[in-house]
C-alpha cells in the first residue's frame, strides 16, 4: 500500500519566513507571511493546527484544492484502501497528522463542487447504494462532491443528495439527507506539500474531450500516410465513457475503427 502513495508527500506544515535573521529584510518578509498564514487559518501558536501536525481547517470553498484530508471526529481521517473502499483510520496522536493513505487530490470542478483522487488515482464516487468508492478515472456527475459551510461548521454533499460520514463498522457511506452530528467533517490543508491538483492527471486529458482523443491519436499513430486519422463519431459518446470510467477503452475503440493506432490489431 505504501508504494502505491509514494508520490504524496506528508509531514508538518513547513512555515514560511524561517530564514537567516543576520538579514534584515528577512524580519519584514516574515511578518508578512505569519500574516498570510494567519488569512489561511495557520498561525505558530494555533493549538488546532499543531494538534494536527500542520494541518489546518478549510473554512471557504476557495481553500479546498491540493492535498487534502477529510477529517471525522477527531483525529480520525478518510483513509483509502486498496480495494477501492474507503474506511475510517485509526485516530493520530497529538501533533501527528494524515497518513499517505489518508491523503486526497482535490480538484475544484465548478464554483461549488470539487472532485477528490485517492492516492491510488481513482476518484471519489458515491455508488447507488450510498457507498464511497474509489475506482472511477475520469470525473463524472457522481465524483463530485459540494462542501457545505455554516455556523462555522461543514459537511460534505454526495451527488445524491446525501451527506459523507462513517457507519458504525468505520464504512465510508453517504446515506443521510441531513447534516447530523454524524456528517460534520473538517477538511484540512497543508500547502507546504506544494502539489499541483492536475499533476496526476495525463497532460493528454487536460482539455475538452475531442482534444483529449486528438492528443491521443497523435500519441499512437503510426503516421505511415502522414494522415491524422481521427474518428467523425460524435463525442457524446466520449462524454458518456468518461462519467462511466471506460474512458480509454472507448478511446483505443474508436481508434482501432479508424486504424489510427500501431497498437490496435
Amino acid at each position: 500500500m505504501a508504494d502505491a502513495y509514494s508520490f504524496v508527500k506528508g509531514g508538518k506544515l513547513k512555515l514560511k519566513g524561517h530564514k537567516d535573521k543576520k538579514h534584515k529584510k528577512h524580519k519584514k518578509k516574515r511578518k508578512h507571511d505569519e500574516i498570510d498564514n494567519s488569512s489561511q487559518g495557520s498561525s505558530h501558536t494555533d493549538p488546532d493546527i499543531a494538534a494536527h501536525g500542520g494541518w489546518w481547517k478549510a473554512k471557504k470553498f476557495e481553500d479546498i484544492t491540493g492535498n487534502v484530508a477529510i477529517e471525522i471526529g477527531d483525529s480520525r481521517y478518510v483513509s483509502a484502501v486498496d480495494n477501492g473502499t474507503f474506511r475510517l483510520g485509526e485516530p493520530r496522536d497529538q501533533g501527528d497528522g494524515p497518513e499517505a493513505e489518508e491523503i486526497l487530490t482535490a480538484v475544484q470542478v465548478s464554483d461549488t463542487k470539487i472532485a477528490l483522487k485517492s492516492g491510488y488515482g481513482k476518484y471519489l464516487t458515491v455508488d447507488p447504494d450510498g457507498d464511497v468508492t474509489g475506482k472511477a478515472e475520469a470525473i463524472g456527475m457522481r465524483e463530485q462532491w459540494e462542501p457545505v459551510f455554516q455556523d462555522g461548521k461543514m459537511a460534505l454533499n454526495g451527488s445524491n443528495g446525501k451527506f459523507l460520514s462513517a457507519n458504525r463498522d468505520d464504512e465510508i457511506v453517504c446515506l443521510s439527507s441531513k447534516a447530523g452530528e454524524q456528517e460534520i467533517i473538517q477538511i484540512r490543508l497543508n500547502t507546504s506539500l506544494e502539489v499541483d491538483p492536475l499533476e496526476n492527471i495525463p497532460k493528454e486529458e487536460r482539455g475538452k474531450v475531442k482534444e483529449t482523443e486528438i492528443n491521443y491519436v497523435k500519441k499512437f499513430q503510426s503516421f505511415q500516410d502522414r494522415k491524422l486519422k481521427v474518428s467523425k463519431e460524435d463525442v457524446s459518446s466520449l462524454k458518456k465513457a468518461k462519467k462511466e470510467g471506460i474512458f480509454h477503452e472507448t478511446l483505443l475503440d474508436r481508434r482501432e475503427k479508424m486504424k489510427a493506432d500501431r497498437y490496435c490489431k
